[in-house]
């Protein structure tokens, strides 16, 4: 059977150094507070224990710092959609392209979000994982 801890750590080693983000992969809460770079968190937030096979959730956050525009004559902050598009491209392929014996990930739902304290947008990847082992 695999923990959480397991799911976090293949993330991790999927994900680390191999991604153009200027800024640090990390797991859980281990992003610092206050960062502003392009830093991308994982967890894993359920995995059940006691049956094969194991089905269950991560997430991959992945954040950017926003960007400026000019709409309607009024500057203001928006989603740096380009760089999140490139980084999630990246990121998407990576998982998708994982082989690891007797387990599946497949990437699920994803969204856009807000992060008002360090004025950052963030992708949500759910990664779905079926494991057989």
């Amino acid at each position: 059977m695999k923990t959480a801890f397991d799911t976090d750590s293949i993330l991790f080693a999927l994900l680390n150094g191999k991604i153009s983000n200027k800024g640090g992969v990390y797991v859980g809460d281990d992003r610092p507070e206050d960062s502003a770079d392009e830093d991308v968190v994982v967890n894993t937030i359920d995995l059940p224990q006691d049956c094969l096979p194991q089905i269950g959730t991560s997430n991959i956050n992945i954040y950017t710092a926003d960007t400026t525009k000019k709409i309607k004559g009024k500057m203001q902050v928006s989603a740096n959609r380009t760089r999140l598009k490139a980084l999630t491209n990246e990121v998407l392929a990576i998982v998708r392209n994982a082989e690891i014996h007797g387990i599946k990930a497949v990437p699920g739902n994803m969204t856009i979000m807000y992060e008002p304290t360090t004025k950052q947008h963030f992708v949500n990847i759910r990664v779905n994982w079926n494991i057989q082992i």
